[in-house]
């Protein structure tokens, strides 16, 4: 893997915004051209550094939904086995390891309470987990909601 410039990182950041952006708009917020667009996207995608390309839905437009942020203990030398296990979860949206007093910080969705029930069981009793601390996401704060950010460019 190569290490990533100015550029790279801008072009991240972009597509992190709107990840269907036009390659020509985003050579033109960028000020490079196209071609280079294209080249540092390929070369992105080969190198694993972007893995996919998604979808974010708007909390208000599945305000049903169940989201939360669950801290995790794992044992000694079994966090292996436990991110293979949460991987295996389809409700396990996101997982990053950290540091700290906590191992492990997975972002859990689920369709209804009693699913969520069921799944932080399921996470509770894999086995290396040693504890955890779970928060439900009642509302997401845009970063143009947040003081001071308005009018700031995405690059």
């Amino acid at each position: 893997m190569y290490p990533l410039d100015d550029l790279d990182r801008r072009l991240l950041s972009a597509l992190r915004v709107n990840g269907r952006e036009p390659v020509a708009s985003l050579a033109r917020d960028l000020g490079v051209t196209r071609s280079t667009i294209n080249s540092r996207l390929k070369r992105l995608t080969d190198s694993g550094t972007v893995v996919g390309f998604g979808v974010r839905i708007r909390e208000d437009r599945d305000p049903n939904s169940i989201r939360a942020i669950t801290l995790i203990e794992v044992e000694g030398r079994a966090i292996t086995k436990v991110i293979h296990a949460l991987r295996g979860f389809p409700e396990v949206k996101a997982l990053h390891s950290t540091n700290g007093g906590w191992d492990l910080v997975a972002e859990l969705r689920t369709d209804t309470l009693a699913d969520f029930d069921r799944l932080l069981g399921q996470v509770r009793s894999i086995e290396g987990v040693l504890n955890s601390e779970t928060s439900l996401l009642l509302s997401s704060v845009s970063s143009e909601d947040l003081p001071g950010t308005r009018g700031l460019s995405r690059n």
